[in-house]
């Protein structure tokens, strides 16, 4: 029984490291066994052990050269058991290398660092949310955990972790008992109420395992906001309402630009003026025309294009001559 126990023990062990181990016994046996079949071409049991080396390598560099046909049986019987479990070693080496990095791209690799930050959930929103994190800290750790991806997003920084944010055995390959917050997005592929479920349910086990974690989570209906300050949410995001409120705020900035066009020389409550671009400024970008009002103590906050207004647009967007700039 305890013979059956070690072989079981042994079999349990990687298969590299088992084909390495029987190497070196091989190196030291053969080593051994030419210095006692040669002891007048080999001196020590080193040398014997680099002959053994540099022949189940197939290098031959031929400083050592069995003389004796005991010696050269031995260096025959090297060759034949040992080149093939070199060449199993290095295949199986290799494979396990490949088979490393295939679990790594699938998510199945648990994450080992701390002070990291886990995002729930793969959507647009996440995609936005992550290159934001890469221009904020290029080195900030981030732990991606979604069960729709076959394979991560291929990002600087980003592990993937396969699997439900409401699984604890999901939560913890992400190391959620080190990590520094914890961001739930909705599920684009679930309808609204299920959606905010397994957000919920999500909190909960995050919570569970980590009573100190810094969470976020995004809410789409108003009955489970309160269900997530209860489950221990730090700050509820609430899709609808910011949605709601953005898209309420740009309706009622239209309409005063609509009255600043018929009234171009009045301002509103004496706060928003349109200003033509000037003609040295088309064709520069939106960062350039800021730098050349400052100049002039004018804040511009955005452009008023043909279609409508557009509000702190990016630093790089090109100004054309029926633009118009925005000023406070």
């Amino acid at each position: 029984m305890k013979s059956n126990r070690i072989f079981i023990a042994w079999l349990r062990w990687p298969l590299y490291v088992r084909i390495a181990i029987i190497i070196c016994f091989l190196l030291l046996f053969f080593g051994q066994l030419i210095v006692i079949l040669e002891p007048k071409q080999y001196h020590t049991i080193f040398d014997g052990i680099w002959w053994a080396l540099i022949t189940v390598a197939t290098v031959g560099y031929g400083d050592f050269v069995p003389q004796t046909m005991p010696g050269q049986v031995a260096g025959m019987a090297l060759i034949l058991i040992g080149a093939s479990f070199v060449t199993a070693y290095f295949a199986t080496l290799a494979a396990a290398v490949f088979s490393k990095q295939h679990h790594y791209v699938e998510g199945k690799v648990a994450f080992k660092g701390k002070g990291h930050v886990i995002i729930v959930g793969w959507n647009e929103k996440t995609n936005k949310l992550l290159q934001s994190f890469q221009t904020i800290d290029p080195a900030m750790p981030i732990v991606l955990i979604d069960d729709s991806l076959k394979e991560g997003p291929l990002l600087e920084n980003v592990h993937f972790i396969k699997g439900h944010g409401t699984e604890d055995a999901t939560l913890r390959r992400a190391n959620i008992m080190s990590a520094d917050t914890l961001m739930i997005t909705a599920d684009q592929h679930e309808n609204e109420v299920t959606a905010d479920m397994q957000s919920v349910l999500t909190l909960l086990a995050a919570k569970g395992l980590n009573p100190s974690l810094y969470c976020l989570i995004e809410i789409l209906t108003d009955r489970y906001v309160k269900n997530a300050e209860r489950a221990g949410a730090n700050q509820v995001i609430h899709t609808s309402d910011a949605v709601n409120h953005l898209m309420v705020e740009h309706f009622l900035l239209k309409e005063q630009l609509m009255a600043l066009k018929i009234k171009r020389n009045m301002t509103l409550h004496k706060q928003i003026t349109i200003i033509p671009v000037p003609a040295s400024l088309a064709g520069e970008t939106f960062l350039t025309a800021l730098h050349h009002f400052l100049e002039h103590h004018v804040i511009i906050v955005g452009v008023q294009k043909k279609e409508g207004p557009m509000m702190n647009p990016p630093f790089g967007y090109e100004l054309h001559p029926e633009d118009e700039l925005i000023s406070f």
